[in-house]
């Protein structure tokens, strides 16, 4: 693939998050960061929506508007660009096909957190994801408990390096990042397998079941998935290692079709 589809993420002491057609992609916590990732999952053809919330919350919990006033420059930026591989963001030859972007008002109060929505026409030809048209979830007690006891299991399975679980219910996840991103879909699941035991190899794999306080379910895309994070955000299936190991989180975003649990992204 020549040219990627990169959302580029600036913020400057503010928390910030970006929802791509109402999907949240990428986010910074309330100092601010930058941070720049391919899109192509994300991505529908026709009309794309770049939605930038600033001074946001914790991705999974209620937003609470509150006044708050900036007494230093205070910004986020969200880009949607068009590059070809290996160029930098900052190339003036990268196209910049959308921008969402906010500034805190000088010496003023503002209510937070600040939503910005631009919309993009892009002529692509992206087949229609299975994320767009899951059913929506309710989100009950018998919905929690299965979600729970499922992240659970995987957790075990990764943390004893058997990728084979993942592998089986994300089935769908790894056909489409290869339709996305123009790879084999072998090559996907070869990466994630050798990933997972090269981690489990060097004693890196410490994955620990999620109780039912460190799991929050998080509706997403008018409630047709949910991303099961942590009650900071992060996402809920992650190594605990040693801070001088490292770590691994792997994102999930469920859907469930009469009864049975997907993992769609």
């Amino acid at each position: 693939m020549e040219r990627q589809l990169l959302l580029h993420l600036q913020a400057l002491r503010c928390g910030a998050e970006v929802l791509f057609n109402g999907m949240p992609v990428a986010s910074v916590g309330a100092d601010g960061g930058e941070l720049c990732l391919a899109v192509h999952e994300w991505t529908i053809t026709g009309t794309n929506r770049l939605e930038l919330v600033a001074c946001a919350g914790i991705p999974g919990q209620p937003a609470v508007k509150r006044s708050r006033a900036a007494a230093e420059p205070t910004f986020a930026r969200a880009r949607l660009l068009l590059a070809r591989q290996g160029q930098r963001v900052d190339d003036p030859a990268v196209r910049v096909l959308a921008t969402a972007e906010w500034v805190a008002p000088e010496g003023k109060p503002f209510e937070a957190p600040v939503s910005q929505l631009q919309t993009v026409e892009l002529p692509i030809n992206f087949p229609r994801w299975r994320w767009l048209d899951a059913p929506p979830i309710p989100i009950t007690a018998a919905v929690s408990r299965q979600v729970l006891e499922f992240v659970q299991q995987l957790a075990l399975d990764l943390g004893r390096g058997h990728p084979d679980g993942f592998i089986g219910f994300a089935k769908l996840r790894f056909d489409e990042l290869a339709l996305a991103y123009q790879r084999p879909v072998e090559e996907g699941l070869q990466r994630f397998r050798d990933h997972l035991q090269q981690r489990y190899a060097a004693k890196s794999l410490k994955v620990v079941p999620p109780t039912a306080e460190e799991l929050v379910l998080r509706p997403v895309h008018e409630g047709r998935l949910i991303d099961c994070v942590t009650p900071l955000g992060t996402p809920a299936l992650r190594t605990q290692n040693d801070p001088a190991v490292g770590n691994h989180a792997w994102a999930l975003r469920l859907a469930i079709v009469e009864g049975k649990i997907y993992v769609l992204r």
